[in-house]
């Protein structure tokens, strides 16, 4: 599975969580999960790079999903796993 493939599917699994999913020009600095007036919303940056939109997916979906308790693709429980340990890794080189 390519980037794109997993974006695509990261961000069908939000929806499929009752998050909206919007594309907007974001400056190309990111995008992320926000909540507005009750609704959680995932914004894609229509000008980040595939990777780092899927990273930002994987981020909400940790946030939101409990990945434990429902079936993924393995490409795509493989691409949250190796996301959260990098994430985890880089927070233990800032922790002092």
């Amino acid at each position: 599975m390519n980037n794109q493939q997993i974006l695509e599917e990261l961000l069908a699994l939000l929806e499929e969580n009752n998050v909206s999913v919007r594309a907007e020009y974001m400056g190309g600095n990111g995008g992320g999960l926000c909540n507005v007036k009750g609704k959680k919303i995932f914004f894609v940056d229509t000008q980040a790079s595939t990777a780092e939109s899927a990273a930002r997916c994987a981020d909400a979906i940790l946030d939101t999903i409990d990945i434990e308790e429902i079936f993924l693709k393995p490409q795509i429980r493989q691409f949250i796993d190796d996301h959260n340990d990098r994430e985890n890794q880089e927070q233990k080189i800032t922790d002092f």
